[in-house]
């Protein structure tokens, strides 16, 4: 009696541990993309200058680089569904978008130089529907 309900309980045991075990797993995943994401999602709407746009594309960059995005032929990074980031920037005074690898690519200090006291607003903000992180961040030039 005592061996049959010891056989019982060891896969009954297994499978509790297995599912708490998948449970952790996912929410540190989950609790990591949400902390991840709200390094930028603390952008949306606000008023920032040219200098902090720089160091969000240069952050952008560090992280595409880290989670090792390929790159087209122009040099820019190949969106997937999983973790790339983009960041484009509208620019009102040529009425053209700008992503952010023609910035980084001509040296961000012309940026910096061109740019460091100008107004910018974070307007739209997408996300990978696979994963939640993060795909997609819109600057817009609000002053000039």
């Amino acid at each position: 009696m005592k061996k049959t309900i010891l056989i019982l309980l060891i896969p009954i045991a297994v499978i509790i541990f297995s599912t708490c075990g998948l449970l952790i797993t996912k929410n540190t995943v989950i609790r990591r993309i949400k902390v991840e994401n709200s390094k930028y999602e603390y952008y949306l709407g606000k008023t920032i200058l040219g200098t902090e746009v720089t160091s969000i594309i240069n952050k952008a960059i560090d992280q595409n680089e880290q989670n090792k995005i390929p790159k087209n032929e122009k040099g820019h990074y190949i969106e997937n569904d999983e973790d790339s980031l983009k960041i484009y920037v509208e620019m009102i005074t040529i009425e053209k978008t700008y992503p952010m690898e023609e910035f980084y690519k001509n040296d961000m200090t012309n940026f910096v130089e061109n740019f460091n006291l100008i107004q910018f607003e974070c307007t739209s903000i997408e996300y990978h529907k696979k994963t939640g992180k993060i795909s997609k961040i819109i600057f817009k030039q609000i002053e000039y």
